[in-house]
């Protein structure tokens, strides 16, 4: 099975292009599920579980996985998703997302799909808050139209293990706190989750947070402004994006601002789970300003911070 990602590395350079590769499988139902390719190591067929007394009911164990000690999410329970069709066929996907590596078992993979972001669309509002999607998408498979559910990775991985939002004291700069106040910052990403974590974060500092669920939605509020004549970065410290997103990924996203002149300047720093080193490589390629890796609140800090001290220093 892990032949299927062989040629993985090739892939990356879609996600400048708007586009990326599911991976669809199925979590013992007739339903379609998938995340991000770029997300995963591999894929293996269960392999024997240790027993983890006390912890989450979502995790169902540990893998030794070539060497290494792997906590086993059960994506079936996590989700809440009901089975109607039993399969012997039991697969592991490793990932890896914000730092961590973690196994969900899942039932049969299918396939990879090579999407466009435009292909992916964000879940009904009728749905609720409380599903475990980004977005959903369509595929073709023999002959018929199937609808494929994309998973909020990020939000099972929060229900398991929490997130502290906590500043430590000293990364703090008292002579900046004064100035933070009445300063805006946009934070671009599809999944209710991380948009939270930054939020929660950044608003003990006194920032306004303004919010977009794709990078489509941020261009369209950035290009109302300059379309009022406003100053972008004026309006804004700066914007967070994530790097997978619905319609827009923050890659294109980050082309199009740079391309525009009324707005060519602004601040963006992608805070994305992907990998740090395949990451960095596309801020040179698309002209971001920084790049962190999800979750790390002293680091956002540090970031707004910098970017305070260049304001301040900028003429008015």
């Amino acid at each position: 099975m892990t032949t299927i990602l062989d040629a993985v590395d090739l892939r990356t350079q879609l996600v400048g292009e708007n586009r990326l590769e599911l991976l669809i499988f199925r979590l013992h139902s007739a339903q379609l599920f998938a995340i991000n390719v770029f997300k995963v190591r591999e894929i293996v067929k269960q392999p024997h579980l240790h027993s983890l007394p006390g912890s989450h009911s979502s995790v169902c164990g540990v893998a030794n996985i070539r060497g290494q000690s792997i906590p086993i999410i059960d994506l079936r329970k996590a989700i809440g998703v009901r089975a109607t069709e039993e399969s012997s066929e039991t697969n592991l996907i490793i990932t890896e997302y914000n730092r961590s590596v973690q196994g969900f078992l899942v039932g049969q993979v299918m396939n990879i799909a090579n999407m466009t972001w435009q292909d992916i669309q964000p879940p009904p509002t009728q749905v609720g808050k409380n599903n475990y999607l980004t977005a959903i998408t369509r595929i073709e498979r023999e002959g018929v139209e199937r609808l494929v559910s994309i998973v909020d990775v990020e939000k099972v991985l929060a229900q398991i293990v929490s997130y502290n939002t906590d500043i430590s004291a000293d990364i703090l700069d008292q002579h900046l706190i004064s100035q933070f106040h009445g300063r805006k910052i946009l934070i671009v990403d599809d999944s209710s989750t991380a948009r939270a974590q930054i939020r929660d974060t950044l608003s003990q500092l006194g920032l306004e947070i303004i919010e977009a669920i794709n990078g489509q939605k941020a261009l369209d509020i950035l290009k109302s402004w300059c379309d009022e004549g406003k100053d972008v970065n004026q309006e804004l410290l700066m914007m967070f994006t994530d790097a997978e997103m619905p319609e827009m990924d923050g890659y294109r996203l980050t082309h199009e601002i740079r391309s525009d002149e009324r707005m060519k300047d602004l601040f963006i720093a992608l805070n994305t789970s992907l990998s740090g080193s395949f990451n960095q490589a596309m801020v040179d390629k698309v002209g971001c300003n920084r790049f962190i890796s999800k979750f790390q609140p002293d680091l956002l800090v540090e970031v707004v911070q910098d970017r305070l001290r260049e304001a301040l220093k900028q003429p008015v």
